[in-house]
């Protein structure tokens, strides 16, 4: 299952964030310092830095971590054409903020016991608040079998997520879990956080900054992903095949997976009626008539 069809377009501030932790991993890892990003509880205490607590929560500690954290930031790149950069900035400032803040507040329970003296650090809190509505919104379009063992198009995310998760043990298993705790609390829209936005100056001035450019100038969106050229979109119904009886009108689920993926929401039902339904074939259908 593809996360998108066109890099960061219309994603500025997961490009922000997979920069952010590319260049801090880099330089505290250059630098050999990347063990002082981590929380602890004496770190926050007695040692507290401000620049120490921003870093830590985007900067991941080791490669592997590193690897698999971009992996996830840029699939979940979907959510941001989704709802939009300028409500998307909102979800990681919420989410990254209270899985931060649930992190220290386990810290703070646990620092009379053995079990726990460190967290890992690295953008958790958003990677795993996106799994919330990862699970809850995003269908299974194929299942497979694998020697015997059954598995969706959404089993390697999952993975992934789940070698995330462990990747640390209980260094990384506690911030992967608040960052469930803050996913379900924006999901639960606490103190109205789904209504809020970012002011436009600001959203306007980052988007400019973080936009990837696309012949030399880049424009923010606004919405889903922002639309295909109308050009396509005749390309697609151009291409019906005559002769075939009428096919069921695509179900809303299938044309929002298509439009999250960065098509036009008519372009994708268009697709999916010539493809009798079949999202795989009208994605196929979509990437051919883009590229003419």
């Amino acid at each position: 299952m593809q996360g998108g069809v066109s890099g960061f377009q219309n994603a500025p501030v997961t490009r922000a964030v997979v920069l952010a932790s590319g260049l801090l991993f880099v330089v505290f890892s250059a630098q050999r310092r990347a063990r002082a990003l981590v929380l602890s509880h004496q770190g926050i205490v007695k040692n507290f830095r401000l620049w120490k607590l921003f870093a830590s929560g985007f900067a991941f500690q080791s490669t592997p971590e590193l690897l698999f954290g971009v992996y996830l930031l840029y699939y979940f790149r979907v959510f941001e054409r989704q709802i939009g950069s300028n409500k998307y900035s909102v979800f990681s400032l919420f989410t990254i903020s209270v899985s931060l803040l649930l992190e220290i507040l386990s810290l703070v329970l646990l620092k009379d016991t053995n079990y726990l003296s460190t967290l890992a650090c690295g953008p958790y809190g958003l990677i795993f608040a996106s799994f919330i509505p990862f699970f809850l919104d995003i269908p299974v379009t194929s299942r497979f079998r694998i020697f015997g063992v059954n598995f969706s198009d959404k089993s390697f995310i999952y993975l992934a997520g789940l070698q995330l998760l462990l990747s640390s043990g209980k260094r990384s298993l506690i911030p992967g879990i608040c960052g469930l705790i803050a996913g379900s609390l924006y999901r639960l829209n606490v103190l109205g956080i789904r209504r809020m936005k970012m002011p436009q100056v600001i959203a306007s001035f980052f988007a400019r900054i973080f936009a990837p450019s696309s012949g030399g100038s880049s424009r923010p969106s606004r919405s889903l992903v922002g639309n295909m050229s109308s050009r396509t979109s005749r390309a697609v119904q151009n291409n019906q095949p005559s002769g075939f009886a009428p096919v069921v009108e695509p179900p809303e689920s299938s044309i929002a997976m298509l439009v999250s993926m960065g098509f036009d929401g008519n372009a994708a039902r268009q697709a999916l009626m010539r493809a009798r339904n079949d999202i795989n074939t009208a994605t196929n259908i979509l990437l051919e008539a883009q590229t003419r």
